[in-house]
């Protein structure tokens, strides 16, 4: 696919080879004539070759300037302006170099003898008219794109019927067919219509502000001075060339090379006076911009500033920018941070004076007013000694039908304030108020949702924390399930083999919920594993767990547990209880269900060596078909909609009722009665149980 930039290179390359065969017809017509000479070359060759050089060049600036999207307006001028100034100062190279040679015989066309005189002035002309279309077409290449900036339906078509015109008198300058008077007339009032329909398109001139304009103003100027010039130099040559012979092909006379002058003098007329007369404006139009950029400044920052001090300074800035205040301040009120002030062009002890004159002239609260207040404030303002304000604007700025501060504005001058200013400074205040308050909530939102990200995180991590797969062995299985209230839980359950006839069970509820019980579980995993490798009594085990919990554990933090070593060499279990929940054991041999109630203390409860007396080792044998259910406190404490609690009973007859079962199904049985009795998957502690069954 042919890229642009490649068909600006073949566009110029054969506007360059194509002026130099127009430039060496044009010479040898023009030769053949002043010797007398048949001529070699068709006299129609110049015209057609002038077509192919202003069509290589229509495309060639189509590509370099009108399709070039990254120019702007004055970008635009600027490259009309830089092709005319390399244009001219190629011209004025030529008429140096006329100039130094003087009155040779080489450039002097007064002596009609001299074919070379004529010849040289034939071939200075030849530049000067591909110079001058150059700076023509692509000036004509950049109107085109200033005149369809908005464009409509009916202006495009409009500006295709001008360039078909414009390319059919190209050709019917180059055939040389003559059409009637009145046709040839009718056809240049169509032509000078429709370039005073396409002029009065001036709608980018809106869009400049003042600095620019007067850049623009600039340019034109010069592109003037650049019109002026070649104008002059062209048809001073041509004159020159046609007072010498009567072949020369004048290129000035023709049609096409009027109307596109034309066109390119009327819309730069038209267009340094619509840009002169609206200089007035401008400072009112970047007013109005000003104040639209502010106020959509202020809207979006809540997506594009960091935190709400951001969102007051934005403020402050654009309410002193909008009313050209002198100073002002910023006075917020914040539950976190106390009053805050804020100030522009004044310093805090000013406007704290400022504040305590209008509060000692029973003006108290008029800061908190709105505009309907501005010229009693400023009259009270006005009898403060040394104050250099004289008038004084003042809005609260409202979050939640609360008002959380007060913007003043201040100005030297008395009654520097109007209707106008009023209402774009409370605009102003509104929006921040609403922007302020988007903020907050947007900012609660994020901390919602890092919360709950934190919890998924943590949820991860505790669940990593619960063993993945159970012990077993020929003597028992064992089935565990855990539920947390909330994403986190402090619910503790574990099991590992101490040696080829001994495995140690653990079960653990960590006082409190959320992230804390969840931290205070980790800690409770690592003192299991450490200590249960060490094959412990299980009192032992407990009170070097409870020194080990005294450093890790905050004050009014515990953790209850009960901690087993199941002997299949021996068919015992010796266990040691520490405030944790009675274990509910059922016996196959003579088919009782009982809690084994044991003394004991919740690990970190007491931090001294006292704790050695608040625990004990207990054993018990177990026999074939034997059940041991672990549980924590969620679940006895399950509440229904009347408020009753599943408690001990109700647990201890759903265990008689599958005590035949396996361990699986036991578990499973035992956690569909508790959710059947509280009748909500919604729970308030965490569940968490353990089923060991003997074989």
């Amino acid at each position: 696919m042919i890229t642009g930039k490649t068909i600006i290179r073949f566009t110029f390359l054969g506007s360059i080879i194509v002026w130099l065969v127009l430039l060496f017809s044009d010479l040898t017509i023009l030769y053949s004539d002043l010797k007398g000479l048949p001529s070699g070359v068709p006299l129609w060759l110049p015209g057609l070759m002038l077509d192919f050089f202003i069509i290589c060049l229509f495309y060639y600036y189509k590509y370099k300037i009108e399709r070039d999207e990254t120019l702007n307006f004055p970008d635009l001028l600027w490259k009309v302006f830089a092709t005319g100034l390399i244009a001219t100062v190629v011209s004025l190279a030529l008429r140096l170099l006329e100039t130094l040679l003087g009155t040779t015989m080489l450039v002097d066309p007064s002596k009609e003898t001299e074919v070379s005189s004529i010849l040289f002035t034939d071939f200075i002309y030849q530049i000067n008219l591909a110079l001058f279309f150059s700076f023509l077409i692509s000036a004509y290449s950049a109107w085109k794109r200033l005149i369809l900036y908005q464009k409509s339906k009916w202006l495009i078509r409009i500006w295709r019927v001008f360039e078909f015109g414009l390319f059919f008198i190209l050709i019917y300058d180059s055939i040389q067919i003559a059409l009637p008077e009145y046709l040839s007339t009718s056809m240049l009032v169509v032509i000078g219509l429709l370039v005073l329909i396409l002029s009065a398109n001036m709608r980018w001139v809106a869009y400049l502000n003042f600095k620019q304009k007067w850049t623009c103003l600039l340019l034109l100027l010069l592109s003037f001075f650049y019109l002026g010039y070649f104008i002059y130099t062209v048809i001073r040559l041509s004159e020159l060339i046609s007072s010498q012979s009567s072949s020369f092909f004048d290129f000035n006379s023709h049609m096409f090379n009027m109307a596109l002058l034309s066109f390119v003098m009327v819309y730069s007329i038209f267009s340094f006076l619509v840009i002169l007369f609206n200089l007035p404006t401008s400072s009112v139009f970047e007013q109005k911009l000003e104040e639209v950029i502010n106020f959509q400044r202020i809207s979006q920052s809540i997506q594009t500033e960091q935190n709400e001090e951001s969102v007051y300074n934005i403020l402050l800035e654009s309410s002193v920018n909008s009313v050209f205040a002198d100073a002002a301040w910023l006075e917020i009120q914040s539950a976190s941070d106390g009053q805050k002030l804020y100030t522009f062009k004044i310093s805090e002890k000013e406007s704290k004076d400022i504040r305590e004159h209008l509060k000692s002239h029973n003006v108290k609260g008029a800061l908190e007013q709105s505009s309907d207040r501005t010229r009693n404030l400023s009259r009270h303002l006005a009898s403060l000694k040394g104050s250099r304000f004289r008038s004084l604007l003042s809005f609260p700025i409202i979050v939640k039908n609360e008002t959380i501060g007060t913007l003043a504005l201040l100005k030297e001058l008395p009654d520097g304030f109007n209707k106008e200013m009023t209402r774009i400074v409370s605009t102003f205040a509104n929006q921040a108020g609403i922007s302020i308050e988007n903020f907050r909530l947007m900012e609660e939102a994020f901390q919602n949702e890092r919360y709950k990200e934190e919890l998924k995180i943590a949820k991860t991590v505790q669940k990593s924390l619960l063993p993945n797969k159970l012990e077993n062995d020929p003597d028992f299985e064992i089935s565990s399930f855990a539920e947390s209230a909330d994403e986190v839980g402090g619910d503790y359950y574990d099991t590992l083999r101490i040696s080829d006839h001994e495995v140690a069970l653990i079960i653990a509820d960590v006082s409190g919920k959320g992230t804390t019980a969840a931290f205070h579980m980790s800690q409770m995993k690592g003192i299991f594993h450490s200590l249960a490798q060490l094959e412990l009594d299980p009192k032992e085990f407990m009170e070097r767990a409870n020194r080990a919990l005294a450093f890790c554990l905050e004050r009014g933090s515990f953790i209850s547990a009960t901690y087993f070593v199941i002997d299949t060499q021996r068919k015992i279990i010796r266990y040691s209880r520490a405030g944790h929940c009675p274990v509910l054991y059922h016996k196959a041999e003579d088919n009782t269900t009982e809690y084994l109630k044991d003394k004991g203390a919740a690990l970190g409860m007491v931090r001294t060596n006292d704790y050695c007396r608040l625990v004990e080792t207990r054993e018990l044998t177990y026999s074939r078909g034997d059940v041991m259910l672990l549980y924590t406190d969620g679940i006895t404490e399950a509440k229904n909609s009347r408020g009753d609690e599943f408690g001990y009973d109700r647990l201890a007859e759903a265990l008689k009722m599958v005590t035949d079962k396996n361990a699986g199904e036991i578990e499973k049985y035992l956690i569909d009665k508790l959710y059947e009795f509280s009748g909500t998957k919604e729970i308030n502690d965490d569940y968490t149980s353990m089923t060991i069954k003997f074989t």
